[in-house]
């Protein structure tokens, strides 16, 4: 082993002279003092001559004789003399450098060295020395080793600061050397393994018999650091005096991080760190984990191991980072532990070192994604284990909020806005700014609360600050900002791995996808799922789980982050994270958390206060800041970079950008490219000049965003286009009824997508036009123009392109290309005409000679310009038009049949007169020639006149298309049909209505209920010709559901228009009772858009007026009218009519001469209500009952739906008030308590929820309230039976109540809080009920206020229910969901009593109120002594605020409760004293620090009641036997009190020596001091014959207590006493000399 250059003759030779030369020096130094050693060493010399000459190999007979070599150095070492001492070091430090020492003479040494050590010599020598033994060679092993490392640490413990650092670096270096000898001695057995190990130990894993001898030696040494650590006695290490466990833990780390190798291949140094360092470390983790930093002061002293200590903690959680990256596998479930502790340590409460420690730790992590994903696999997605992974990330998330919501005590104060210069915080930036000015430091600021930014890492690298503060003991402070920083840097690491990592395996294995279907394809016979299996195993599991557990919390963070972020680069680096997680999101198909970090972005990307939801026109001043356009442009570059993975967030984006081109007031131009518009019309904004410098840009972006679409594939172009096309009509709804400038993004966009996608056109043509034509038919002529112009240019554009194979081979697409212009033939606005014609102009002049089949097409345009004035009147035209309108070949065919039907009847109101005279002298003609034959006149709808009959066959023509197996037909006929009834119908005789009600409404009805009900609830792919369906109406059940809807509004709009004329008919009941059916059925089907709609209805025909006398006919009449607005036909919209209201109001004035109503018009009018009232009855309890324990759960009811339920009602009961019974009462009970406990879908929550901090009523729950006020009201002004019914109201009212405290269970359905749900994708979401219930209380306490006397109030024992209800909240007070119900329910208390006590003595003998007195006491009792303890954040204003409120009821009780105790049963009274006596001893809460307890003993409240009891003592008018009752009751036992704390008080300063006794115990003495003193003077001026003998004897029995008092050492108690003692004098006297009972 030795080298070369010491091998060498020549460097043999000079060792040895130079060993010789060593000898000499020592025997000159020991001639005089020391003759044995001069001895020994001349002896030694001869020895080293003889062996050099007869020696051929020197160095190994040196080795072999090297106990005799050396013994004279070490005898020189035993004389201690210094120069001798460093001389004989020295020479052996020589021998040992060249290995001529074996194993005895280095076990010679090592004891050598240790008698030194003992003696203090050559501290630094001697380390020298060990060092050097144990490196150059491997002699020493065992015991000896083990004694050499023994004295490295002992010198590590001396008084010299040198030597101790000196030996720490000794001790650290043959630490590692003892293990590195391990490691070569593996390498040097490699191959050998196979074989077993010679000596075979016992199955015990501890034995270590089966180790070599280095394996031995590191064992030994590394179980015994575990020992130390731990405070225990090494088992190895003999002689070891003290260790620190802060030196214990860095060499533990050093080792378990340099030699992984060693613990991961070797199963008895694996098992010590499952048994010996797991264990360890979370045992030396426990006072980090019991602390609190608030509670932390309580503690007594004697325990200082408590507290958490920073160097030992910082090097525990280095130790965790260590086994958590190189030990993983090796200890799962340890690691767990140790995860799950790193998250508890951000804890609010831990100390702020300990915080920014544990976040640097969770720092290391973050930045290894292959180490998270192990996380995820071994922890989440196991059943029942831990989810670590997302814990870790909430945890962040959660830490990152908190430092926001209640900035720490440890950091600067938030409002100091005085950022670190960057010289004190290391990081180059962070201070100041290129100008330099302060202000303009990287910050984050949220509702007030000001953190800077500090410079933490480098992107990617995780510097930690804390973990590598070996040299402190102290806690560091931590700068402002820095934990908040190194959080941000961990959640941007976290996302750029996770992110990063997957992206890259999800390429290669999409490669590698390709690259098997090239080779072999699918695998012949495979099912379906087999393939679905196959797509999702193994690695997508784990991505989908990743991004599944992180989501939730990232995007909370973020979000906050981003919200709070004043400076670019940190907004940059959080929209860049948003953005690569949403496209991740999109390509591993995960769409909840892709639209969530898209809405993220949206919501960022425009001003604070603009609503998402709705496009403002009248949008308030915006300055659209830099963030904003900052997003935004993250927005754009979403779109245009990962157009392909957004699918449906398509919606999100384009709504985005709509309101930004809305905002900067860019208008389209050429081609539907969006260039800055002159003036801005629309929006009145302010820009700033900044953001109009970024306008080109931004408009350029927008433009090469769309361009881009052209590379997207055919299903993601249908998602664009589909989201365009929903954007558009929701711009065509805002612009109906105003003439504001309408938004033309989406036209512009359509356009500008179609343009560049010519080359497919065929696949998005059909949804591009039909959607344009919808534009060209609005009444806005700016939309109106706009949809034209794109419409026209699209045709063009695809007439000239370039297409393969051309047009003239491709006659279908020529004709789909040019049918868009001849549908627009049937829009009447001149304006489009007249830019139809301008288009086929232009065509003509281009493409006129290449037209070929298309011509007639282009005819057809050109000819329905002209009038077609001449119609043929026979029914045969009609019969022929309809016969088209059903062929089934073609569906334009069938629509234009549709519009042809429409223009006949348009044809026949014009002409009527002409055509009814006409028709009518045919009918004379046909009827006499009928006669003639003898025959009876054949023609349909026989007895009607022959102008109705006509009509009649339109509308069953019609009425057939309604049922049109085609959506389109079907929604096409049914408009036409309502259209022409309510437009023409005022032509036809009053009875010819009766068959269009039963022949043609009610026969439509029925056949439409019937095919909606049995309809297909197959997803219908696509349509014919590549038609996008969307998805509201992609079954065949959806589109029937949107014909039911149509149907039902008709019908009853024509019920509500025409009912005076209906009700004429005389079955008018009956056809009500069927419309109500109707309305019942399709009330509770499956089907939220049927269900509501049908509800719609329901209100529509309920807003009728009853037909009137004609004083008041005018204004009657005029309801339906305006109740329905004019304006275009369309779903859900009336649609118009041309008989103006002076028409109609003459119509009428005619019927009513020609049929004077009936006088049973009240009663048949009252059963119509009854009707109505029993359909709502039966549609409120089916639609709100419950799911049963077995139903699978199929349909729960919207929130609209429930509330448009509930409003009916109101405008109902109206009309049934005066027969509204008990037992109607209860129903409606039933279904406002049904409706109120349904949840929400979680999908729908954001939009009708409030978020969780506002306590904002829900609009159904509004409702709900409204309908009770309104029966309320009516009960007050109703007649005397009504008002039994206030009880109940008051019981439905006190049921809502609770809420506050248990809300309602709706089934057995699984519902998560609202404040939970935003992010665990709970599937249905409860309400938060507290203001809803708090509400109610309000109303309670109202209504109490106004019906306390009420027969019926005080009978249904009222006040004690309503006092039952409020205990709960009293009872839990803190406990309460919500702090503000308990105060609002003691305030609702005082209020109640306050009106309903003296009604109570009034009735004292009635027995009504018995119930109700031990409630009332329970009620006190629960709330005045509540068991529930205050939050410990409650400060102490808050808390003398609550005791006032204590207070408040302790004054209720002196002032309108013991006064009139006669009238109150004695049980209750004694419970009140009880009480008062109670409270008045002080209650103290025991967790309160000294300062805080003269507040918090609530002083001001034993106070009140002890000045109560006074109070009732002493009664000189005892008007009754029950006063004096009571006053003597409230003394003895204030006596006997005063008694037991005076004795008590004596004991405890007897036993306490000096010591003070606790602060609350002298308050409370002195208190009881104060008492005796106030209760002295009120007897002295009492009369005596007020008194009674018991309270004078138990007066003068605390005379001698008191006198014990004096040796008190209090100078407070002193004072007190005195006061107490003086009155005693006025009733000293003289002894009586005659006793006689007690008295003289």
């Amino acid at each position: 082993m030795s080298t070369m250059t010491t091998s060498s003759p020549e460097a043999v030779k000079r060792f040895v002279e130079n060993v010789q030369t060593d000898l000499r020096s020592l025997s000159m130094e020991c001639k005089k003092k020391f003759p044995p050693v001069k001895e020994a060493a001349e002896s030694g010399i001869v020895k080293i001559k003889t062996i050099a000459a007869r020696n051929t190999d020197i160095l190994a007979a040196l080795k072999e004789h090297s106990s005799e070599v050396v013994q004279p150095f070490l005898m020189g070492c035993g004389t201690k003399e210094p120069k001798i001492t460093q001389l004989c070091l020295a020479a052996i430090q020589r021998l040992m450098s060249h290995e001529v020492v074996s194993e005895a003479a280095a076990g010679n040494i090592i004891n050598m060295l240790w008698q030194l050590m003992e003696n203090g010599l050559e501290e630094l020598k001697l380390l020298q020395t060990v060092l050097v033994l144990l490196t150059t060679n491997t002699v020493v092993h065992d015991e000896v080793l083990s004694k050499a490392i023994v004295l490295c640490f002992r010198l590590h413990f001396t008084k010299d600061n040198i030597t101790n650092n000196t030996a720490a670096a000794t001790v650290r270096q043959v630490v590692t050397v003892v293990f590195e000898r391990m490691v070569a001695e593996d390498e040097r057995y490699k191959g050998v393994e196979d074989q077993p190990p010679l000596v075979q130990g016992n199955s015990n894993r501890r034995s270590i018999s089966t180790l070599r001898p280095s394996a031995k030696d590191a064992y030994m040494l590394f179980q015994d650091l575990c020992q130390l650590v731990n405070a225990d006695a090494p088992y190895w290490l003999v002689g070891m005096t003290e260790m620190t466990r802060t030196f214990g833990l860095e060499l533990l780390e050093s080792v378990l991080n340099d030699f992984p190798g060693v613990f991961l291949q070797h199963q008895e140094f694996s098992f010590l760190l499952k048994e010996r360092v797991c264990p360890l470390v979370i045992k030396l983790f426990s006072p980090n984990i019991k602390f609190r930093q608030g509670g932390g002061s309580t503690a007594p002293p004697s325990a200082p191991v408590e507290k958490p200590y920073f160097p030992i903690c910082m090097r525990l959680l280095r130790v965790v980072s260590v086994l958590v990256k190189h030990y993983y596998s090796l200890l799962v479930t340890e690691c767990e532990i140790f995860l799950s502790l790193l998250v508890k340590f951000l804890d609010g409460e831990k100390p702020q070192w300990l915080r920014a420690v544990a976040v640097e730790s969770i720092h290391r992590l973050c930045a290894q994604p292959h180490l998270l994903r192990s996380f995820c696999q071994s922890y989440d997605m196991k059943p029942h284990s831990t989810k670590v992974f997302r814990d870790i990330v909430n945890a962040l998330g959660s830490f990152i909020q908190s430092l926001f919501v209640t900035p720490s005590s440890g950091l600067l104060a938030p409002g100091s806005l005085n950022p670190i210069s960057s010289s004190s915080q290391g990081g180059p930036g962070t201070g100041c700014a290129a100008g330099g000015t302060i202000s303009a430091q990287a910050a984050f600021e949220y509702r007030g609360t000001w953190i800077p930014l500090v410079t933490v890492s480098v992107q990617g690298s995780v510097k930690a600050t804390y973990l590598e503060m070996l040299d402190k003991v102290e806690p560091p402070s931590i700068p402002e900002g820095y934990a908040l920083s190194v959080a941000f840097s961990a959640l941007l690491d976290l996302v750029r791995g996770i992110t990063s990592m997957i992206e890259r395996e999800l390429t290669e294995e999409e490669v590698e996808e390709e690259a098997e279907e090239l080779s072999e394809g699918i695998p012949i016979g495979w099912t379906f799922l087999e393939l679905c299996h196959c797509v999702l195993s193994g690695p997508r599991l784990v991505w989908e789980e990743m991004v599944n557990a992180c989501w939730c919390g990232l995007l909370a963070a973020l979000s906050l982050l981003l919200d709070a972020s004043t400076d670019e680069t940190a907004t940059e680096s959080i929209l860049k994270a948003e953005l690569t997680m949403a496209s991740l999101c999109g390509r591993l198909g995960l769409v909840t958390p892709r639209d969530a970090f898209i809405t993220a972005v949206c919501k960022a990307s425009l001003p604070p206060h603009y609503a998402l939801t709705v496009l403002s026109s009248s949008a308030a001043c915006l300055s659209n800041k830099s963030k904003n356009i900052q997003c935004m442009r993250t927005l754009l570059n979403l779109a245009h970079c990962h157009g392909a993975v957004l699918g449906t967030s398509w919606q999100l984006v384009l709504a985005t950008l709509q309101h930004l081109v809305w905002i900067l007031g860019l208008k389209p131009g050429s081609g539907g490219a969006l260039k800055p518009g002159r003036a801005v019309e629309g929006p009145s904004t302010v820009l700033t000049t900044a953001v109009m410098t970024d306008l080109p840009v931004i408009s350029n972006i927008l433009s090469r965003l769309f361009e881009s679409s052209q590379y997207l594939d055919d299903v993601s172009l249908h998602h664009l286009i589909n989201a365009l096309c929903s954007l558009s009509l929701e711009a065509m709804e805002m612009a109906y009824g105003n003439n504001k400038e309408p938004s033309l993004f989406a036209v512009a966009k359509l356009l500008e997508t179609g343009l560049v996608n010519m080359d497919r056109i065929e696949i998005l043509w059909r949804p591009l036009t039909g959607h344009l034509l919808e534009v060209c038919q609005h009444p806005n002529s700016r939309m109106r123009e706009w949809g034209a112009e794109a419409l026209t240019s699209l045709i063009k554009a695809g007439l000239a392109y370039k297409h393969e194979p051309p047009l003239s081979q491709n006659q279908r697409l020529q004709l789909l290309l040019l049918n868009p212009l001849r549908e627009l033939s049937d829009i009447v606005h001149p304006d489009i005409r007249q830019k139809q014609l301008e288009s086929v102009l232009q065509i003509l002049q281009s493409q006129g000679d290449s037209l070929g089949p298309g011509w007639p097409l282009v005819l057809g345009v050109i000819g329905a310009i002209q009038d077609g004035t001449t119609m043929c009147l026979q029914l045969i035209v009609v019969d022929v038009a309809g016969s088209f309108g059903l062929q089934n070949q073609e569906l334009n065919i069938s629509l234009t049949s549709i519009g042809l039907l429409w223009n006949i009847s348009d044809y026949f109101f014009q002409r009527a007169e002409a055509i009814e005279q006409e028709l009518n002298r045919e009918e004379v003609l046909l009827e006499r020639q009928a006669e003639e034959k003898g025959m009876a006149l054949n023609r349909p709808f026989h007895p009607a006149p022959p102008f109705d009959c006509l009509w009649l066959c339109l509308y069953a023509k019609l009425g057939e298309l309604c049922v049109d197996p085609r959506p389109a037909v079907r929604k096409s006929a049914g408009q036409t049909l309502f259209s022409t009834v309510t437009a023409h119908g005022a032509l036809l005789q009053p009875p010819t209505w009766h068959t269009v009600v039963w022949k043609v409404l009610f026969h439509l009805l029925d056949s439409v209920r019937k095919s909606s009900t049995t309809a297909d609830k197959e997803k219908i792919e696509s349509g014919g010709g590549n038609i996008l369906i969307h998805h509201s109406r992609d079954t065949a059940e959806k589109q029937w559901a949107e014909t039911w809807v149509l149907t039902l509004a008709g019908v009853a709009r024509i019920f509500n228009t025409r009912r005076r004329l209906l009700q004429s008919l005389g079955d008018f009941c009956k056809a009500w009772e069927v419309l109500l059916d109707h309305i019942q059925s399709a009330a509770l089907s499956k089907n939220n858009e049927v269900s509501l709609a049908a509800l719609k209805s329901f209100q529509e025909i309920l807003q009728i007026v009853t037909p009137v006398k004609d004083s008041e006919r005018l204004d009657a009449l005029g309801m339906p009218a305006l109740a329905d607005p004019m304006s275009a036909p369309g779903p859900g919209r009336p649609l118009p009519r041309s008989d103006s209201l002076a028409e109609r109001l003459a119509r009428y004035d005619g019927m009513e001469q020609q049929l004077n109503l009936p006088l049973g018009d009240e009663l048949e009018d009252s059963a119509l209500w009854w009707a109505a009232w029993n359909t709502w009855y039966r549609t409120g309890i089916e639609s709100t009952r419950p799911p049963g324990p077995a139903q699978r759960l199929a349909f729960v009811p919207s929130q609209p739906f429930l509330t448009a339920l509930v409003q009916i009602f109101p405008a109902l009961y109206q009309h049934i008030k005066t027969g509204f019974s008990m037992e109607d009462l209860g129903k409606l009970g039933v279904i406002l308590h049904g409706a109120v406990s349904v949840p929400i879908s979680s999908d729908a929550s954001p939009f009708i929820l409030p978020s969780y901090t506002e306590a904002v009523l829900t609009s159904l729950q509004e409702a709900v309230l409204t309908a009770l006020d309104v029966l309320q009201k009516a009960i007050c002004v109703g007649p005397e039976n009504m008002q039994t019914m206030y009880p109940a109201i008051f019981q439905q009212l006190l049921r809502f109540v609770e809420f506050s405290c248990k809300p309602p269970q709706y089934g057995k359905l699984e519902t998560k809080h609202v404040a939970n749900a935003k992010y665990n994708q709970a599937e249905w979401v409860a309400l938060n009920y507290v203001p809803f219930a708090e509400r109610s209380l309000e109303v309670v306490v109202e209504l109490y206020q106004k019906t306390a006397c009420h027969k019926a109030v005080v009978s249904e024992k009222v006040l004690q229910n309503i006092i039952k209800t409020l205990r709960i909240p009293l009872g839990l007070k803190y406990a309460c969901p919500s702090e503000s119900t308990w105060k609002l329910a003691v305030s609702s208390l005082l209020k109640v009593l306050s009106v309903g006590l003296p009604v109570a003595r009034q009735h004292a003998s009635s027995g009504k109120f018995d119930t109700m007195w031990p409630e009332l006491a329970n009620a006190f009792e629960d709330f005045l002594f509540t068991k529930s303890t205050p939050p410990d954040n409650l400060s102490v204003q808050e808390f003398q605020k609550n005791e006032s409120i204590d207070v408040e009821v302790v004054q209720l009780i002196s002032t309108e409760i013991l006064p009139f105790a006669n009238f109150i049963p004695k049980e209750f009274v004694g419970q009140i004293m009880t009480m008062l006596n109670k409270g008045s001893i002080h209650s103290q809460s025991s967790s309160f620090t000294e300062a805080e307890i003269d507040i918090r003993l609530r002083e001001q409240f034993s106070k009140a009641c002890f000045e109560t009891l006074l109070q009732f003592s002493f009664n000189s008018k005892a008007a009754t036997p029950q006063e004096g009752y009571i006053s003597r009751m409230a003394l003895s036992v204030l006596l006997q009190r005063s008694q037991d704390v005076l004795r008590r008080y004596v004991e405890d300063e007897r036993l306490s020596g000096r010591c003070p006794l606790p602060r609350q115990q002298v308050t409370e003495i002195i208190f009881v001091l104060k008492a005796i003193s106030t209760l002295m003077d009120s007897l002295r001026k009492t009369q005596p014959e007020n008194v009674d003998g018991n309270t004078w004897g138990q007066v003068i029995a605390l005379y001698p207590t008191l006198v014990e008092c004096i040796t008190c050492s209090s100078s407070e108690v002193s004072s007190a006493l005195k006061e107490a003692l003086g009155p005693f004098k006025d009733f000293m006297q003289p002894p009586v000399t005659k006793v006689q009972n007690g008295e003289s």
